[in-house]
């Protein structure tokens, strides 16, 4: 029999409740009016009468954006940069907390004190754009990877999670003649599914939400990630205006029915899918996560 909780209590969790309802709406509401402009007429949105639903439902923007060659392009990168970056970030992360969380590790608190000074003083924009130049890696996928694939702070989540495993599983493997790889990897990580899952869904937004490494160092076409594809696409609408009197467009004038607005909004509904279905696939895994680390310091 559930214990009858007393009338502040209720209080407290109504009003809880309602603050992040509010909460919730404010940042969700932009995102349903891009969608709704992204799927109305261009009358309606050029008279700036779309709200939360579309005016004049059109799907022509989705089409223009899913045949343009470079948003192709960029969202195939994109997809490349954040699988390859967050299984490299993953893997280096795991190296590095696992033997900084034990004790065994000769000189454990200087490395310590080295990645955290390293994460509060960095080398800055220019020695590090100097530095991607000179390793011949500007207008290749290596300097969209590289640069991000190292987290201090999420390695410092990670290793704080590891010391919370129980020891006693760790010296029976060594007992059974295991080391520290077999015990990294067939011992710790499967235990660790929750972090592991946070902190991959912590790259792998980042990764695909990198802007400033395509800005810094991508001139080719070839190798734009797709956030440098809607930068340019937000800030260039002349050009989609002159496809539109010109006629340019491969697609009917009458059944696309479009204007730019409604196509930079269509673009980045598009770019959004991607993590929004990976996050139920690890939703388990990431509200247990949620607390990594937050135990120990």
């Amino acid at each position: 029999m559930k214990k009858k909780l007393p009338l502040r209590e209720k209080i407290f969790q109504f009003v809880n409740g309602l603050v992040f309802a509010i909460l919730g709406l404010t940042m969700l509401l932009p995102f349903i009016n891009l969608l709704a402009k992204s799927l109305s007429s261009e009358t309606a949105v050029l008279a700036g009468r779309v709200g939360l639903w579309p005016v004049g439902f059109q799907t022509g923007t989705y089409r223009y954006v899913l045949t343009e060659p470079q948003f192709i392009r960029s969202f195939c990168n994109s997809v490349l940069i954040t699988i390859c970056g967050s299984a490299i970030a993953m893997i280096l992360t795991c190296m590095v907390a696992y033997p900084l969380s034990r004790g065994w590790l000769k000189g454990r608190k200087f490395f310590i004190l080295i990645f955290v000074f390293v994460m509060l003083f960095n080398g800055g924009m220019v020695p590090t754009y100097l530095l991607i130049n000179g390793l011949h890696m500007l207008n290749t996928y290596w300097a969209l990877i590289l640069p991000p694939a190292f987290s201090v702070y999420n390695m410092i989540l990670l290793k704080n999670f590891f010391e919370e495993l129980p020891e006693s599983v760790e010296e029976s493997a060594r007992l059974d003649g295991a080391g520290n790889m077999d015990i990294l990897f067939r011992i710790v990580l499967p235990m660790s599914l929750p972090a592991i899952a946070t902190i991959g869904l912590f790259y792998a937004v980042g990764f695909w939400n990198n802007y400033m490494g395509g800005v810094m160092y991508i001139t080719d076409p070839g190798y734009k990630p797709l956030q440098q594809y809607l930068y340019e696409l937000v800030t260039e609408t002349q050009r989609l205006q002159e496809d539109m009197i010109t006629g340019d467009l491969n697609l009917d004038r009458d059944a696309i029915n479009m204007v730019p607005d409604a196509i930079r909004a269509a673009t980045i509904m598009l770019s959004s899918v991607p993590i929004m279905l990976v996050y139920p696939f690890l939703q388990k895994y990431f509200v247990k996560g949620l607390v990594v680390g937050s135990v120990k310091g």
